[in-house]
């Protein structure tokens, strides 16, 4: 039997799918409000890149387009030949095979966009087209999207995002507990987030104000801490 607070962590994570609204943006206007008005235009490709946790997966699993992961799926084998729209993450991974389909996939998009059909197509690398090691009719198709890079939050806006989190759940933590919790978890803020709503719940179930030891109590149970 899972301990309660680990049961509790998975219990809350399928109710906070990566969505646009609880993306934490700081730094990555432009790139936001670019890709808002990329949904409604006429252009069917846009590219997100940029370095580990600054948030690409979250924004492409947050589309509502049909998601692919070429880190796990090198081949493109799980993206439907026929898709209106599709998210392609980790396109650096892909496989030879895998490049190839996603060039004849985008040029069946263009060919559809062109006929008035709607079709959209969202990548994300870790570089920009110029830099990846991909095939160089793929890279020119890449290299024609719009392109944007998002910034990974510093450790400040993690603690001030999370700072404002816990305000609006009417919590009062000091830095110090936040950076403990920040310190002793998967950095990524969908994680930290859930960790925050889970120490809420907990704190509420066991009548227990939030101090250092609890957190030492919910970060334990949860198999992330590392003391």
């Amino acid at each position: 039997m899972l301990p309660p607070m680990r049961q509790l962590l998975l219990d809350l994570m399928p109710e906070s799918p990566p969505s646009l609204a609880n993306f934490v943006g700081d730094g990555n206007e432009e790139a936001l409000a670019a890709l808002a008005d990329w949904f409604s235009g006429p252009q069917p490709l846009f590219l997100l890149w940029g370095e580990a946790g600054s948030g690409k997966s979250h924004l492409l699993q947050a589309s509502g387009l049909h998601y692919v992961d070429g880190a796990q799926d090198p081949l493109l084998a799980g993206a439907p030949a026929e898709a209106e729209g599709l998210a392609v993450d980790n396109v650096q991974a892909l496989a030879e095979a895998g490049q190839i389909a996603l060039f004849n996939h985008f040029n069946r998009l263009r060919l559809a966009v062109e006929n008035g059909r709607p079709g959209k197509l969202l990548v994300a690398s870790d570089q920009p087209p110029a830099a990846l090691q991909l095939r160089e009719d793929l890279r020119t198709r890449l290299g024609s999207a719009l392109i944007f890079r998002l910034r990974p939050l510093s450790d400040e806006e993690k603690l001030a995002a999370l700072a404002a989190q816990a305000a609006d759940r009417g919590l009062k933590l000091s830095r110090e507990a936040l950076t403990y919790l920040m310190n002793r978890s998967s950095r990524d803020m969908r994680t930290l987030a859930a960790l925050l709503a889970a120490l809420d719940r907990y704190s509420l179930e066991h009548k227990r104000p939030i101090t250092l030891p609890l957190l030492r109590e919910v970060l334990q149970h949860a198999g992330d801490s590392t003391v």
